[in-house]
């Protein structure tokens, strides 16, 4: 009985997540939009934040409660799903266009930053200890957070020293409403994200399944599905920078914000759950979104056929070992 109820807790837990974080980036957008920002812009910040704010919220609840095989999971796994089955799925759909400015800046320092997170993870390789991350490795991570957001602030500023014409477009809420959304959500979010890592957490212990196959599976699908429906619908309607931008910007909240910032307020932690091979997955989807990308700046069928090719080679490898 008490099995059937944690499950219950963790697909509502999950709705919640899923519909909270819609909504929120509904609200984000439409804010957005009044302030006549970029596309492009609008995904690699607002969207990206809404769509792992279920993330962020699962890692503090789970990094506190020291958890920290979901902690590592939630991030690992969001990181792969999102370029290598998103994307891929999106790919598939329909061939992604990849602006020059996205070759030349954006997929740099998303591989950047995948690099450095794969550096600072593999302890036992490059400093022969326990797979874990320290303070020092959190404040690294931040630190090249603030270099994602300074080149924010240079676009904003090249961005608006252009001149404006025409009318700004229509905003889908007003000022007041986007921003009573964007509190209401938050408090749903941090809710539902209790609710699932708690449930998780007793379902993991009563069916005897690892906190890391039950968050890399189970949870982290369940929490993509905001950058999924987002990411395809982009590319269906043609608003590749968009597309493209999430996924970019998600990756990038979540190995700098989404560990670095619980890790740095509640210490450093180790788990013997994730090796080089996980790691290295992480640093592989990066790699092919750069690669990929940068091939006559387009993400082709095929490319996508790849991508999500190795997603399943890598679960496939979760459950047999």
């Amino acid at each position: 009985m008490q099995l059937f109820i944690n499950l219950i807790l963790l697909v509502v837990g999950l709705i919640g997540l899923i519909k909270a974080s819609d909504v929120f980036v509904d609200a984000s957008s439409s804010l957005a939009t009044k302030l006549r920002m970029p596309k492009m812009l609008i995904a690699l910040t607002i969207a990206a934040f809404g769509t792992c704010a279920p993330e962020l919220a699962i890692s503090f609840n789970s990094i506190a409660g020291k958890n920290y095989d979901m902690t590592l999971a939630n991030v690992i796994g969001s990181c792969i799903v999102n370029i290598l089955l998103i994307v891929g799925v999106a790919t598939l759909v329909k061939p992604i266009h990849v602006h020059e400015q996205t070759v030349k800046k954006e997929l740099p320092i998303l591989l950047l930053i995948t690099s450095v997170f794969f550096v600072l993870l593999n302890d036992r390789i490059f400093r022969n200890q326990e797979n874990g991350l320290s303070r020092i490795d959190a404040i690294i991570l931040l630190d090249l957070f603030l270099v994602f957001v300074g080149y924010i602030i240079a676009v904003v500023h090249r961005h608006r020293t252009k001149k404006h014409r025409g009318r700004p477009p229509k905003a889908k809420y007003p000022l007041w409403k986007s921003l009573l959304y964007i509190v209401i959500t938050l408090v749903v979010i941090i809710i539902a994200s209790d609710v699932v890592v708690d449930s998780a957490s007793a379902l993991a212990l009563e069916m005897g399944i690892s906190q890391k196959i039950i968050t890399m599976t189970a949870i982290v699908i369940g929490t993509s599905l905001p950058e999924l429906t987002m990411t395809v619908g982009a590319s269906r309607k043609g608003e590749f920078d968009m597309a493209v931008g999430n996924i970019i910007g998600t990756n990038i909240f979540n190995i700098c914000i989404v560990l670095g910032l619980p890790t740095l307020i509640y210490g450093g932690f180790t788990s013997a759950a994730f090796n080089i091979i996980d790691t290295l997955v992480v640093l592989i989807a990066a790699l092919a979104f750069f690669f990929f990308g940068r091939t006559n700046k387009k993400l082709t069928r095929l490319e996508g056929f790849m991508m999500v090719a190795i997603f399943a080679a890598y679960y496939a490898y979760l459950f047999i070992v």
